[in-house]
């Protein structure tokens, strides 16, 4: 990590910038950050980071390779996250092309290259399946699902997928999501709810299994997933996909009652209509299997549900601070 530079896509976004602060917390700042900061303010997660560079990313593919000859290990976060774009074209572009491309200028010089995949690469699946799973039997739900598989199903067939790092992020939350509008988390958005009407609104189940309120989510706390992530940069050189999730479903009901927690109030829940147009792709289980990734030597202990949430409201939602804004 501390030769060579670090290239990291996405830098501004959750989980970019909180993979920067963890690597500022270990004292790497030789970091250079693309990204596209438009004309919202995730910028503003950048402020408090150290890192040596930025490029905006619709410049960066065309300084490749010479302006990046020193950068050996890259973490491509940077992709379109949004489960209802449905531009085709302006995914592949993005979140295909775009990781075609930096992934063979990684390989041809053995640079680490640690990639954003997604859970969302399963589909509908109603259990916990391993990394090992064939691709060609997996079916994504959404174009932005299928945007992803595209380039692991490509790495497979070109026969380079064991030496670069995929990795399947389950519902990430956590602080630095301010500028995600619709894709910010429920943490994110019951806070507020509650904040203005002092209750949160969830929806209704329509399978008898599930009760109201008792669908089911790996959610992985932001500091959690980084912490992952650059243990794999680090460690483990290649090794295909992985799972990074919490390894436990929790129940939505788990999710938003430590925000009152945080809050000092009762718990307010009512439940809603599900849209109709979202009732065949909605799904009410997921868990990550990290097996894999334990078995890769990352034992650190990930961090209880509800002290997540409670984190994150009190030192974040709360503040208004950003990853790095900690006080001392």
């Amino acid at each position: 990590m501390h030769n060579g530079r670090i290239l990291v896509t996405g830098g501004a976004g959750l989980i970019g910038s909180a993979l920067i602060w963890e690597l500022n917390r270990q004292g790497v700042t030789n970091i250079v950050v693309a990204d596209l900061l438009g004309k919202d303010e995730k910028w503003k997660n950048l402020t408090p980071l150290k890192f040596a560079d930025y490029i905006e990313g619709d410049a960066l593919l065309e300084r490749l390779p010479d302006q990046f000859k020193d950068v050996t290990t890259i973490y491509h976060l940077g992709a379109c996250s949004s489960t209802t774009e449905t531009d085709a074209a302006y995914l592949i572009r993005n979140n295909f092309e775009f990781t075609k491309t930096l992934a063979h200028f990684a390989l041809t010089a053995n640079r680490r290259f640690v990639y954003a995949s997604s859970a969302a690469t399963y589909g509908a699946v109603a259990e916990s399946l391993p990394e090992t799973t064939p691709l060609a039997e997996l079916r994504p739900l959404n174009m932005y699902g299928y945007s992803k598989h595209l380039f692991d199903c490509y790495a497979e067939r070109a026969g380079f997928l064991d030496k670069i790092t995929g990795l399947k992020y389950f519902n990430v939350f956590g602080p630095n999501e301010n500028h995600k509008g619709d894709m910010r988390s429920v943490v994110y958005k019951a806070f507020h709810q509650i904040q203005q009407t002092g209750a949160v609104s969830l929806f209704k189940s329509y399978k008898p299994e599930y009760p109201d309120g008792g669908q089911m989510r790996d959610f992985f706390y932001v500091k959690d997933a980084v912490a992952a992530t650059i243990f794999l940069g680090e460690n483990v050189n290649g090794g295909g996909l992985f799972n990074l999730g919490s390894g436990e479903p929790h129940t939505w009901l788990d999710l938003v009652k430590p925000i009152f927690t945080a809050l000092g109030r009762e718990p307010n829940i009512k439940f809603v209509d599900m849209p109709e147009a979202m009732r065949s792709k909605y799904q009410y289980f997921t868990s990550a299997n990290i097996g894999k990734l334990r078995a890769a030597g990352f034992n650190q202990k990930l961090t209880p549900l509800a002290d997540s949430v409670i984190d994150y409201v009190k030192n974040y939602l709360l503040t208004g601070r950003h990853l790095g804004d900690e006080p001392a």
